[in-house]
């Protein structure tokens, strides 16, 4: 299947500026060049690798504000945001720059008998990143990390809507001194991924993405016999089994939700409340909801919601409230999708029936989903009645209890008495449909290497 990268402004639905895909024959002169650089760069001191990947860093945070733009026409998101996200992905560069030399580390083997041995973590070889685009540069930044300091190569296949900010990357790291060929940014249509992936010189693939997405190139991975690693959503719970302040709880949550207009893999999409405080818990729901006029991203301004990535987005988005509600769902506000551009507006949606598509669906956008309970065994049967186990949270005055509950949500992440924590130290990753394999932490740099054992006889 053909696809077209191009820039398709979410405001308008305009497209403002198209990129060409490579040829067949320059796809096998990028595998070429990827597996040629391997040579060298593998060859590489951790520390030169750190100097380049640091200074990669720097490079990020000094032009966040130029690549926010990017992002800002791109797939809509606010400029704040984009910064902060360019931010954060400096300091996950930075994390490994700063961690590799000491992971990565020979480990001696004690107590073999007529021998020495330790494990060495080497490279494997080229990588191939898929990459979503609701966050273009953190993503990015997560993969090439870990992989560019164990002295693997990167072949970046970014979204569709995502060619300025993939190219920008890529200039970030050509310019803070990555050789010819460590990093490729690559306009490559469907049938050329499977190319990649099925080229012996590609050593294993990384993508965060759907469900659907990551069912295809796990299956491509596997038929030859390639590691993978997949991100591929969520619907994670956020409990809400008590609170002195209804309405602070329930701005906690909005917030959390309504970030990146709901696009996150990690965003609260069901919102589970405690029977007693549940009805005055929707009713400020609503009202925040209500509160949320349509903005510019490219120039954001207090209670404002931007459009989602583009106007297909919004279009399913759409599709799947009105089918939530054909099903028996009650749509407490919002839910309109603007006449041309991507804006939806936020939504409270409750009631939705457990057990039925909508209810395992993921609604990635800015939708609210709220659910009553009568008691936290029923707030951990439903939590756990999901697809998807990536990430979630659990809130109450007493730390105990929330700690009980949480300790029974089956996810790959969870957190107490808070929405998400941000860190490059904790790893990322779900079971379940959400995938597998970690990201993030140092975790990630043993996703791609070689750990092998290296015995020297007495």
């Amino acid at each position: 299947m053909s696809v077209q990268y191009r820039v398709q402004n979410p405001v308008n639905n305009e497209i403002v500026e198209t990129f060409e895909s490579p040829t067949d024959e320059q796809i096998q002169e990028i595998l070429a060049k990827s597996a040629e650089a391997f040579k060298t760069w593998r060859n590489t001191t951790i520390e030169e690798r750190a100097t380049i990947v640091s200074r990669a860093a720097e490079l990020l945070r000094e032009r966040r504000v130029e690549l926010a733009k990017i992002a800002a026409e791109e797939m809509g998101k606010a400029t704040p945001q984009g910064e902060w996200e360019i931010n954060f992905s400096g300091d996950i560069l930075q994390f490994y720059a700063d961690n590799a030399a000491k992971h990565s580390a020979d480990l001696p083997i004690e107590n073999i008998d007529g021998g020495k041995a330790i494990v060495r973590r080497l490279p494997l070889g080229p990588l191939l990143g898929i990459m979503p685009w609701n966050y273009p540069y953190y993503q990015v930044a997560r993969f090439a990390g870990p992989n560019l300091m164990n002295g693997n190569t990167v072949i970046l296949k970014h979204a569709e809507i995502c060619p300025k900010s993939s190219a920008a990357m890529e200039q970030v790291f050509i310019d803070a001194g990555v050789p010819e060929g460590v990093f490729i940014n690559v306009y490559a249509t469907h049938e050329q991924i499977s190319t990649i992936i099925a080229d012996r010189r590609i050593q294993g693939v990384s993508l965060t993405g759907s469900e659907r997405a990551g069912s295809i190139v796990a299956a491509q991975a596997g038929k030859a016999l390639k590691k993978c690693v997949l991100e591929l959503g969520g619907t994670d719970a956020y409990i809400i089994l008590d609170t002195a302040d209804v309405k602070a709880a329930a701005e906690e949550a909005w917030a959390k939700r309504i970030e990146n207009v709901g696009q996150a893999c990690t965003s609260n999409k069901r919102i589970i409340v405690m029977a007693d405080i549940y009805d005055e818990f929707v009713d400020e729901m609503v009202k925040i909801a209500e509160s949320f006029t349509k903005g510019d991203p490219r120039n954001s301004g207090a209670n404002e919601y931007y459009p989602m990535s583009s106007r297909q987005a919004a279009e399913n988005l759409n599709d799947q409230v009105q089918r939530a509600v054909a099903a028996g769902a009650k749509l407490r506000t919002g839910g309109v999708l603007d006449e041309q551009g991507a804006y939806f507006s936020p939504a409270v949606l409750t009631d939705v029936p457990v057990g039925s598509d909508s209810y395992y669906e993921e609604f990635f956008g800015p939708v609210a989903e709220v659910y009553k309970v009568n008691s936290d065994q029923e707030a951990i049967e439903l939590a756990n009645n999901s697809n998807y186990g990536l990430g979630g949270s659990v809130f109450a005055q007493d730390e105990e209890r929330a700690k009980q509950v949480a300790d029974k949500v089956e996810t790959g992440m969870i957190h107490v008495n808070l929405g998400q924590a941000f860190s490059p130290a904790l790893p990322f990753g779900g079971i379940k449909n959400s995938g597998f394999g970690r990201e993030l932490s140092v975790l990630a740099m043993d996703e791609f290497v070689n750990k092998q054992t290296f015995y020297v006889n007495d």
